[in-house]
């Protein structure tokens, strides 16, 4: 155990035999005989406290007067001192018994309840971050239910909620998009969650859950995303972002001559010049809002910045590419 907190345990009472010994051997021939009450104005313990401990063998008296009156020297103040400290940390009686009799030293008892404070703690500060979820949400009875159901989950349960959903996701997928950095970033709560953290793990609990959204994701994947991946994509993936991504920033209208001639650059020599409805099908589908939803929810829990967000340059494109399918089918 480190000087320091040595220091602290002896300033507290918290005390080896072997200190407590050297400490008060000294004193019991300088110090007077207290009786049961000055004892208790001393340290500062109700006198049935201290007749309970002594009558339990604890803070046994250094002797009796002739009248039987309970007499106590300095070891018996450091005694009692050493029990008041150990109950008030909270350990219990047959812990403190096994401090005094030297079955065990005070350090590994406090080292116990530390654990077990520690423990307590976090349960406390979950349960804080629930009820402050419940009441940002308004929440009913049922959903209150439910959220602090999902908050408990143990680790192991909340990951294999997204193992779950990742490996129907990405079932008979090779080289599989589950091993690349957003994926992969698979959250969890923190040990002290805040109310915004849980809230946004009951809401990406429920957002997996969802059989349309999985759906929609293995669509995404399997369509666009392993294009992407092995470069045969209907388009220049880095090219269309940059493009549309500085479009956007400048202001052009997804409908206008300009964007036309934006998505006319971005598509020429491309797959995509030719099967224009497909592609927008397939901007159409990745740019569902539960996607990036889904991004901004593992963000917020995994209390990490977000990865940088395709949907904006992806949105105007899509928004571009279709004006431009219909001036063609109206013939403008």
């Amino acid at each position: 155990m480190p000087d320091s907190l040595g220091h602290v345990y002896r300033v507290w009472g918290i005390c080896f035999s072997s200190y407590w010994k050297s400490q008060t051997g000294a004193m019991e021939n300088e110090s007077p005989l207290l009786t049961i009450g000055e004892l208790a104005r001393r340290v500062g313990v109700p006198v049935r406290t201290i007749r309970f401990w002594s009558d339990s063998g604890m803070v046994p008296p250094a002797s009796r007067t002739d009248g039987d009156r309970r007499l106590y020297d300095a070891a018996c103040v450091a005694r009692l001192e050493l029990v008041t400290t150990l109950r008030e940390l909270g350990v219990s009686l047959a812990s403190v018994r096994s401090v005094l009799d030297g079955q065990v030293t005070a350090a590994a008892v406090a080292a116990i309840h530390l654990e077990a404070l520690d423990t307590e703690i976090r349960a406390l500060r979950l349960r804080r971050a629930v009820v402050a979820a419940v009441v940002k949400r308004s929440a009913d009875g049922t959903e209150m239910g439910m959220i602090n159901k999902l908050a408990r989950l143990s680790a192991a349960e909340r990951q294999h909620i997204i193992d779950d959903f990742l490996a129907e996701v990405f079932a008979g997928l090779d080289p599989s998009p589950a091993r690349f950095a957003r994926w992969a970033a698979a959250p969890d709560l923190p040990d002290d969650p805040s109310a915004e953290q849980v809230e946004a793990w009951v809401d990406l609990a429920e957002l997996v859950a969802d059989r349309d959204f999985r759906e929609q994701v293995r669509r995404v994947v399997v369509d666009v995303g392993i294009q992407v991946q092995s470069g045969t994509w209907l388009a220049d993936v880095d090219r269309a972002q940059d493009e549309a991504e500085a479009a956007r920033q400048r202001g052009v209208p997804p409908g206008s001559a300009e964007a036309a001639r934006i998505v006319e650059r971005i598509l020429a020599g491309t797959p995509g010049g030719r099967r224009r409805s497909e592609l927008l099908a397939q901007l159409e589908a990745g740019t569902d809002p539960r996607i990036e939803r889904y991004w901004e929810l593992t963000a917020v829990i995994s209390g990490r910045g977000p990865f940088p967000s395709l949907q904006p340059a992806l949105e105007w494109l899509a928004a571009a590419l279709r004006a431009s399918q219909d001036r063609k089918e109206t013939g403008q």
